[in-house]
Formats: structure tokens, C-alpha cells, sequence
């Protein structure tokens, strides 16, 4: 079971589910923004958040090759993975 971190941001919430992270760093590429390394090199929030394009954080989400990250959009809508 993996443990997780959520954040709104936007009309968006990110679900960051860290046992599933392997820290390839891909989110980042794409959403430094947002995302970091912990001590352990797993993928947390940036604080505090710094304001990044909606598009562009779906992408930076998406490009997460094991699925750690959840968008959710305000409908409740799974939009990724």
C-alpha cells in the first residue's frame, strides 16, 4: 500500500502516491514547479506552490511511467493516469 500526499491546486487535485514512485525525476522535467525530490529522492509537493499552466501540469503527471501520479479535475474526473 502506498502512501499519499494530495494538494489542490487550480481546479485540480494532485494525488501523489509515493510507494509507487521510483523517482525517474520525469515529473520535474516538466513540473518544477510543482513537484520535488524528499531526502529519500521520492517525488512531494514544492512549498510553497509556485503558479503553473493547468495543460502543463497534466502533462507533467502524465509523463510519470509507473502511474504515481492522479489528476482528479472538480467534477471528480480521473483525467490521469
Amino acid at each position: 500500500m502506498g502512501e499519499f500526499l494530495e494538494r489542490k491546486i487550480g481546479d485540480l487535485t494532485i494525488r501523489i502516491d509515493r510507494g509507487t514512485c521510483i523517482g525517474t525525476g520525469n515529473c520535474m522535467k516538466l513540473g518544477e514547479e510543482v513537484f520535488a525530490f524528499d531526502p529519500e529522492k521520492i517525488c512531494t509537493f514544492k512549498d510553497p506552490l509556485v503558479d503553473i499552466e493547468r495543460d502543463q501540469l497534466i502533462e507533467a503527471c502524465h509523463v510519470c511511467p509507473v502511474d504515481a501520479l492522479i489528476v482528479i479535475d472538480a467534477a471528480g474526473n480521473q483525467l490521469v493516469p
